[in-house]
């Protein structure tokens, strides 16, 4: 790669190709080789950018993380619309088509990001329990319309849907589940539940 090159958003740039590299060829194959290759940029560019390998993965996943609540606004805002259960499964869907399911395998295989993670004060799970608290609190915005059993108890019925659709979602060899199967697990759980 030529130097003197300017590159636009350098940070945004690497976890993109990061991202791809995560859904194309799993947790396994992300290395910071495979990172900057996939960016179109030499190798230097990410540790100038970032102290060390489990430093970029850190960001990734805690910048990862904070779009969650990105989606969590938008999903709260749509209390009130369409049904509880298409709501939920569309959320779910579009939470584990991206690279969700990947982090989840990417923080098993790699302790020193846990631990980096850690020392960030992130969640156990990062990711994960930001999407549960989306789940949770869209219910309980739903719980307040009367869309949702006023005794549900939101917190265990999120921890239940997002560990069922990551089951759901994952091992799957980049297919996702049939539409059909997130409608019928949503269903299922929240069943008796959503009125």
């Amino acid at each position: 790669m030529p130097t003197g090159i300017a590159l636009r958003d350098v940070r945004e740039q690497l976890f993109a190709a990061a991202e791809r590299v995560l859904l194309r060829d799993g947790a396994g194959a992300l290395t910071s080789r495979a990172v900057t290759t996939e960016a179109g940029v030499a190798k230097g560019v990410l540790h100038r950018h970032f102290a060390d390998f489990d430093a970029f993965l850190a960001e990734l996943v805690l910048d990862r993380a904070d779009r969650v609540e990105g989606q969590a606004a938008a999903l709260r805002a749509s209390a009130g619309t369409g049904t509880v259960a298409g709501q939920v499964g569309a959320a779910l869907t579009a939470l584990f088509s991206s690279v969700a399911v990947e982090m989840v395998a990417l923080l098993t295989f790699r302790d020193g990001l846990r631990a980096r993670l850690r020392a960030a004060g992130a969640a156990r799970i990062p990711v994960l329990t930001e999407a549960t608290a989306m789940i949770a609190a869209y219910l309980a915005a739903e719980r307040d319309r009367g869309r949702v059993a006023p005794g549900a108890d939101v917190d265990t019925l999120a921890l239940t849907l997002i560990g069922a659709g990551h089951l759901l979602f994952a091992g799957r060899d980049g297919t996702p589940p049939a539409a059909a199967d997130v409608d019928r697990m949503v269903t299922t759980t929240l069943a008796g539940v959503a009125l």
